[in-house]
Order: C-alpha cells, then sequence, then structure tokens
C-alpha cells in the first residue's frame, strides 16, 4: 500500500469518526449514518451537499478496497488459543495440575 492509499484510508477513518480499528458492519453504519446527513435528496440539493456526498462516497470506497485486499492469516498460531486451551495444551496430562478423573 502506497503512502498516498494510506492518507486515504486515515481521511475516511477521520470523516466517519471511525476508531483505530472498525468491523465491515461499523464502517458500513458509519458511512450510511454520514450519507443520511448529506444526501442531496435527504439534506437537499445543494453543491455543499453534492460535494460532500462525493467526499463521502470515495472515503467508503478506500475503506471497502483496503478491507477487499486486506490478507487474513488461515493458518492456526498459538495466539488463537483461549487461556484455557494454552494451560491445558501444556499442563492437561500432568497429574497435579491437569484434569482429573472427575473433572468434567
Amino acid at each position: 500500500m502506497t503512502d498516498k492509499e494510506w492518507q486515504k484510508i486515515l481521511a475516511a477513518r477521520e470523516l466517519f469518526g471511525l476508531p483505530d480499528s472498525a468491523t465491515m458492519a461499523e464502517i458500513k453504519l458509519a458511512f450510511r449514518s454520514y450519507s443520511k446527513l448529506h444526501h442531496p435528496d435527504l439534506a437537499g440539493n445543494t453543491k455543499r451537499n453534492q460535494d460532500k456526498m462525493l467526499q463521502i462516497n470515495e472515503a467508503y470506497q478506500a475503506l471497502l478496497t483496503y478491507c477487499e485486499n486486506f490478507s487474513y492469516p488461515l493458518v492456526y498460531t498459538e495466539q488463537d488459543v483461549d487461556d484455557e486451551d494454552w494451560w491445558m495444551n501444556r499442563f492437561g496430562q500432568d497429574p497435579l495440575w491437569g484434569k482429573r478423573d472427575n473433572d468434567s
């Protein structure tokens, strides 16, 4: 990702008031909420609202493109294990620390 593309992402995040990380649902909700405030059919067909909607659409498209091209890890890592599984993987067979016969 180029610096210019990254700047678009940061500007879009700021425009929509998104936190440092957001789900796709949060991004869509922010887009829809902000669009309702400035859409020419809802807020009046003024030059200001038309320009604002162009900015909103460009920002949303930048976020969508970023999310579509994001690479998700599809391999198991130690970080994916919850605390109980981590403990049982290491000490589950230990008679002192692991599960006992009467544990469920």
